[in-house]
């Protein structure tokens, strides 16, 4: 009986360095990109800025990895043909897992950006009529042409 371990070791080997790989150059990127979205919307306060990045990329390594770790186990590779199709496999899934998770990412940017826009907005302006009329509109008269007795 032969031993198919070689292709595994294999799979594992493969997969470890391009999950770490994909993931240090992710977060390498979202934390150059991310900082300058973070320095607009904290531009008040610029040391909060690089605080929250860097809590968003440690949280981002933790995520990312321990998910990888979990995708680790794979089911036996008879030949090498088998062991791509789990390698792909468990790529495939960590990459979607990390493009769902990077649109959550982004949609939080887009939500707390939007609150801090929110917060820079003049108030309103005042109502006109004196703002103590809150009872219903009163009927106003049509409209007709200039000139025109209706």
């Amino acid at each position: 009986m032969r031993d198919h371990g070689g292709y595994l070791v294999a799979v594992y080997l493969a997969y470890g360095v391009v999950s770490v790989g994909l993931t240090v150059w992710l977060a390498r990127t979202l934390f150059a990109s991310g900082a300058v979205f973070l320095e607009d919307v904290f531009a008040d306060r610029p040391g909060m800025a690089r605080a929250v990045n860097k809590l968003l990329v440690i949280g981002f390594y933790m995520l990312n990895l321990g998910y990888a770790c979990l995708l680790l186990r794979a089911e036996q590779a008879s030949d090498a043909v088998g062991a791509i199709e789990v390698l792909a496999r468990k790529l495939g899934i960590l990459l979607v897992s990390l493009g769902v998770l990077h649109f959550v990412n982004m949609y939080l940017f887009y939500r707390i950006r939007h609150r801090a826009r929110l917060e820079q907005l003049p108030p309103p302006p005042p109502v006109v009529g004196g703002g103590d009329d809150w009872g219903p509109p009163t009927p106003q008269q049509p409209w007709t042409r200039p000139g025109v007795q209706g």
